[in-house]
């Protein structure tokens, strides 16, 4: 990254935009100088009520990471979402694992969980992973452990609606297993009401900068759907699904996890807004480091196009932000000027008519 600049980046995507790719749609990026006057605070689509949450408790005085936990901890409760926390999709074997990282931006210093079960607030064990440890990340048995040790409340993290999703998924994801859906009138035994099966890489990621500048974010969810039991995911990784650095900014992701890993797409983004890109043109760079090294044939169209799709957040230490997809339709939530609202991703390619 050292030879980064802005200079290359407009050549770069002048060289993609000559094949096809898109550079952008909407430009959301608010360039500005100085610090915020006020709080400002993104996250994922699911986030609206985070970031609603995070701005409120920001102007009143909070820290920047414990109101982005506070945030994310609406929907990590929330049994209705199925991407994240308490009602999330399960692995194959129907237990529900979760991950989760935090930054904190004026002490440099960030906690995480990995393949967390039975606790609804994955996020906040990995705050207390952050400040009673001298780790950065535990996983499995040994982070429930720890998070019963610091009086976290296990509970069935299954709720009746994940379990009827993943049951559907087992009797309808193979015809050379024994497992079979209901019978349904006039189609026989291998009929279903319902074929419709949940299936995403659900997370949320939520990141903000208070009017001093100073930058936090944390990243949680219950993975890909289905799971094989012990996956992880870039959302607990420091530098793929979250980064933070105090001096530049904070970036997260959602989207397909592999692809952010093998690019380290947090740290990616954060390195290019430290060589003098914006947010959005950060991400937009981001993204198409992952477009160049998706080789796989499993995960590319016809077109050569990736058939999955990655979207990163970021917001610089000025508050400036950008939201960035590698295809077009998403949106984004976030909270600037003291209005909560959605805005839509820039991205690289136009999402095809189904």
């Amino acid at each position: 990254m050292t030879n980064l600049s802005r200079r290359d980046f407009f050549q770069s995507t002048a060289a993609i935009a000559a094949t096809g790719v898109l550079a952008a749609a909407t430009d959301t990026t608010k360039a500005q100088t100085g610090t915020p006057s006020g709080p400002v605070v993104i996250s994922s689509a699911n986030g609206i009520r985070a970031t609603d949450k995070a701005a409120t408790m920001i102007r009143a005085g909070a820290d920047t990471l414990d109101a982005v936990i506070a945030g994310v901890n609406i929907v990590e409760r929330d049994p209705e979402d199925n991407s994240v926390g308490y009602g999330g999709i399960p692995n194959e074997d129907g237990v529900v694992e979760l991950d989760a990282c935090v930054m904190h931006g004026p002490t440099c210093r960030a906690g995480s969980v990995a393949s967390l079960r039975n606790i609804k607030t994955p996020s906040l064990v990995a705050q207390k992973v952050m400040e009673r440890t001298d780790h950065v990340m535990l996983v499995g048995d040994g982070a429930s452990r720890f998070a019963r040790a610091h009086g976290f409340e296990e509970t069935n993290l299954l709720t009746e609606k994940a379990r009827k999703h993943w049951l559907r998924w087992l009797e309808n994801h193979s015809n050379q297993d024994d497992w079979l859906p209901p019978e349904v009138p006039d189609k026989g035994q291998h009929g279903t009401a319902d074929l419709t099966v949940p299936f995403h890489y659900g997370t949320i990621n939520c990141c903000a900068c208070n009017e001093k500048g100073e930058v936090s974010g944390v990243t949680t969810t219950s993975g890909l759907s289905y799971k094989i039991p012990g996956r992880v995911g870039d959302s607990p990784i420091i530098g793929a699904g979250l980064y933070v650095d105090r001096h530049v900014g904070a970036a997260g992701s959602t989207g397909r996890g592999e692809a952010v890993i093998k690019t380290c797409g947090a740290h990616t983004v954060i390195e290019a807004m430290r060589h003098g890109m914006s947010p959005t043109e950060a991400c937009l760079h981001a993204l198409k480091r992952i477009v160049d090294t998706t080789t796989e044939k499993r995960l590319r169209r016809k077109d050569g196009r990736p058939n999955f799709d990655v979207k990163f957040y970021a917001v610089s230490n000025t508050g400036a932000y950008g939201g960035a997809a590698i295809w077009s339709g998403g949106k984004f939530s976030i909270n600037q000027g003291g209005t909560n609202r959605h805005e839509p991703y820039t991205y690289l390619y136009e999402r095809p008519e189904p």
